[in-house]
């Protein structure tokens, strides 16, 4: 894994939103999925996506009221209906670039508790991202290729 570059095992079709999607919104979207966290981005006037957060699963389980749990709660009219996924947000996410080293994913996922990381190019703009999963794919093609 030492001399492998994320590129070679990022996803690039990476499953976007405004940070003007409503929560409800965005928990169905990771429900539908199966994904566990979403960047959010900025459509440029060239059409491309400049990363400006990211919203993970439990971003929204935390900010989700506990009636939203049992499905007691009429959510429709809920706090929880009008706050923004820009409101719960994590600005700035920490990032990698496409031609890192797969091993300095893996050290900033260790180092920062995160288990996914968006891929940037120089200027910002989205090109993909890296999850744990795919470092332990990584892992498996290595012990058992």
């Amino acid at each position: 894994m030492t001399n492998e570059i994320i590129r070679d095992w990022m996803s690039t079709d990476v499953i976007t939103i405004t940070a003007d999607t409503k929560l409800p919104e965005a928990f169905e979207m990771m429900i539908n999925e199966e994904i566990r966290r979403l960047p959010i981005v900025e459509t440029t006037p060239t059409g491309r996506q400049l990363l400006v957060g990211i919203v993970s699963w439990g971003d929204l389980r935390e900010a989700r009221p506990t009636e939203a749990l049992t499905g007691e709660a009429d959510l429709k009219h809920s706090r929880w209906a009008t706050l923004t996924v820009g409101d719960i947000m994590t600005p700035d996410p920490i990032t990698v670039k496409p031609d890192d080293l797969l091993a300095q994913a893996a050290l900033a996922m260790l180092a920062n508790r995160a288990s996914g990381l968006p891929v940037v190019d120089d200027d910002d703009h989205l090109v993909g991202i890296i999850t744990e999963s795919d470092i332990f794919s990584k892992i498996v093609v290595d012990q058992w290729a």
